[in-house]
């Protein structure tokens, strides 16, 4: 029996050195890692243009509606003013009354031209109604150019997309009355980004370019810092983020977003060599030839390398050798 105890001691040291023979030694250093702070991001289009109404009068057709996708050019409405139908009209009218005065000046020239021929006549006289056809041509001219302005407004009342995109919004409805420059629609365009509004403390360390991770419905997505506002708003700056594979949905989603704002130095060790014990974690470390296990603090868990980090706040300090399991 005391024979049999002895065999079971001397199995257990010889696994308790086997386990101590397989454990690695990591000696704490400083490392750097990256600082990220969470926001809120909000999906919109860089550019957001609105299609107007070139001029004043009925909205006598609409076709389109929010989401629909649309051409640079492509009509979108139809805006019409009964008076310049009644405009032109009216100079028609002064066209066909300048017009019979003109045949009528151009008959009394030709009789006075023969009447100067024959000596019964003046000069003057034949003057006199030269000028007077003059006159009655450049008023035909003038009222043809109104007139092609008149149309021209006419012509303007088919509302244009201004760009390619999407439709956001449609502020009015089919029948509206409205007025020169008043929107008909929203147009979204020049692709999708993330707007994020970031404290003006990090400021300093924002940098263009920088890799940011976000949270999206099918997972992490990664993207970049594309561009920086300088005018900072209520204490927030204004930031672009470039995203491959943004979900373009629903535009003012809003998502979250980890953006780089410094750099700190850490204690890490490895997940591995944490225990946790009646809600303690301790770490193994080194203390000559004695493993001797110490109560830690520790913080979020980091990926490195590929592989699972623990911080640690309290408990180690740099130079000290960590057994990991």
């Amino acid at each position: 029996m005391k024979l049999r105890s002895l065999l079971l001691v001397a199995a257990m040291l010889a696994a308790a050195n086997s386990g101590s023979a397989r454990a690695e030694v990591l000696m704490l250093a400083p490392t750097d890692i990256t600082e990220w702070k969470t926001v809120y991001g909000q999906v919109e289009t860089r550019d957001t243009i609105a299609a107007r109404a070139r001029i004043g009068g009925s909205l006598v057709e609409l076709a389109v509606s929010e989401g629909d996708t649309v051409k640079a050019g492509q009509v979108i409405g139809k805006v019409r003013d009964e008076k310049i139908d009644f405009q032109i009209q009216a100079l028609d009218a002064q066209l066909s009354a300048l017009e019979a005065q003109l045949g009528n000046a151009d008959s009394e020239l030709q009789r006075g031209q023969t009447l100067v021929d024959k000596g019964v006549s003046t000069a003057q006289r034949l003057d006199q109604l030269r000028t007077q056809v003059d006159v009655f041509r450049n008023q035909i001219v003038a009222t043809k150019a109104q007139r092609a302005v008149v149309v021209q407004q006419g012509n303007e009342g088919d509302v244009l997309a201004p760009a390619d995109g999407r439709v956001l919004k449609v502020p009015v409805t089919r029948g509206a009355v409205i007025m020169a420059g008043e929107s008909v629609a929203t147009i979204g365009s020049g692709g999708y980004f993330l707007r994020l509004s970031i404290p003006e403390r990090h400021a300093a360390s924002l940098k263009e370019g920088a890799a940011i991770e976000m949270s999206g419905p099918n997972g992490a997505v990664a993207g970049k810092l594309a561009k920086i506002y300088p005018d900072i708003e209520s204490g927030r700056v204004q930031a672009d983020v470039e995203v491959d594979k943004l979900d373009t949905a629903f535009i003012g989603a809003r998502l979250l977003v980890k953006v780089p704002v410094g750099q700190s130095r850490v204690l890490l060790v490895p997940k591995a060599a944490v225990v946790t014990r009646h809600g303690l974690d301790f770490v193994t470390v080194k203390d000559g030839e004695t493993d001797v296990e110490r109560a830690v603090v520790v913080g979020e868990p980091i990926a490195k390398d590929g592989k699972d980090y623990l911080e640690v706040l309290t408990g180690l300090a740099a130079g000290d050798d960590v057994v990991v399991p």
